[in-house]
């Protein structure tokens, strides 16, 4: 039977024990035992499918893995430790010394800084590109490119990257694109469709909805992922099975939590738009989005994140913060609770002034992690803030 996606990622479940449990059982062992020596042996040898260590693989972990990759459309993937690990195993599994990475500008503070900062050291060169405007972007390739990386939405001006223009791009000149898709998660959006070949995610995020534990995996065809495998199983950033086990039943709800974080994010631009004291606010589904025409081509629908710049800068985001009562003050996103954050003094505080207004990082930008409330409660909380 053919089924929805969603519906398999449901599903989808570790082989039933033969104790007939409806919901998979936590196998939280750190290593798995044998019949006999031979077939010790030939799963050891590859010869026969078989768990070894849980650094290599676990039935909750693939359980996760599993889902996971049913919503993205991916062959099959790698669960690590946390989102950035996720990113980094991408990035040193298949960059070497010599190779030459482009990215679009407008990244993650973390990811920021290891592009910059580590992956110099380890002879891998990098240029920045911007996320808008991929008509640019051949200049900067050069004959030992080898990988595009992107994040769509950015985090955390909400620039949207033109996914069909970009792989087009690494299609004629025989580049991996690695996708960050943390921002949209596979309800609302699923890159491999418009041809990546790696999708990355902070499962931390979204895909765990309630602040609770760390995840990351990686998304693709079997082959890059059976490299990415090799790599993360003798570098060690496995996934704990606890987390993965929390993580599984996450991605039960994820379709429904999804849509409440989205239509309450859209209620809250729509309401918002013309605040005398907002100069400017971004949500990739409002008709005033710069990229709002790729965002609906791409997008299902436009996230749980909302931007606004606040015209009294440095001094009116803080105020802002000070004043809110009920949103959280964290530097997390994702949760079923709201989230207000000030990106220039936390995320990308390590971000030169010059680096964070090349991406539009500005003084008085205020990003929102819209949560599960009523709308009406964040609403009038966001607007005390405003007050």
């Amino acid at each position: 039977m053919s089924s929805h996606r969603i519906t398999k990622a449901i599903r989808i479940r570790a082989d039933q024990t033969p104790e007939k449990e409806h919901s998979s059982p936590l196998f939280l062992t750190s290593s798995f035992t044998y019949e006999d020596a031979e077939e010790m042996r030939a799963v050891f040898a590859d010869e026969k499918e078989g768990n070894i260590y849980s650094r290599f693989s676990n039935p909750t972990v693939q359980e996760f893995t599993d889902r996971l990759a049913a919503l993205e459309g991916a062959e099959t993937g790698f669960a690590t430790a946390s989102g950035m690990s996720a990113v980094v195993a991408t990035f040193l599994t298949f960059l070497k010394k010599g190779d030459h990475l482009l990215s679009c500008n407008a990244i993650f503070g973390s990811t920021h800084t290891v592009i910059t900062k580590f992956l110099p050291k380890y002879g891998i060169d990098y240029t920045y590109v911007s996320a808008t405007d991929t008509t640019s972007w051949e200049a900067a390739i050069r004959p030992n490119t080898r990988m595009i990386y992107l994040e769509t939405p950015t985090n955390p001006g909400l620039d949207i990257v033109d996914l069909a223009a970009a792989s087009a791009i690494a299609r004629k000149h025989n580049l991996l694109l690695n996708v960050d898709n943390c921002f949209a998660t596979p309800i609302g959006q699923t890159p491999i469709d418009f041809g990546a070949d790696l999708v990355v995610h902070s499962a931390t995020k979204w895909i765990d909805g309630q602040g609770r534990v760390l995840g990351g995996a990686i998304l693709g065809k079997k082959e890059l992922i059976k490299e990415v495998y090799l790599f993360c199983r003798s570098t060690g950033p496995s996934l704990s099975p606890f987390n993965a086990w929390v993580l599984s039943r996450s991605l039960e709800t994820l379709d429904v939590r999804m849509e409440r974080h989205s239509s309450n994010a859209l209620y809250l631009a729509r309401s918002l738009e013309g605040h005398p004291a907002i100069s400017a606010l971004r949500y990739p589904f409002h008709p005033t989005h710069p990229q709002y025409d790729i965002a609906r081509r791409q997008m299902k629908n436009g996230g749980g994140i909302l931007c606004f710049e606040l015209k009294g800068g440095l001094e009116a985001g803080r105020k802002f913060l000070d004043n809110l009562k009920m949103l959280s003050l964290t530097a997390n996103l994702g949760d079923t609770r709201s989230i207000a954050s000030h990106p220039a003094s936390t995320t990308h505080a390590k971000l030169t002034p010059e680096e964070r207004a090349a991406v539009n990082i500005t003084p008085g930008l205020i990003r929102i992690s819209v949560g599960l409330e009523h709308r009406d409660d964040i609403l009038a909380d966001i607007k005390n803030g405003l007050a």
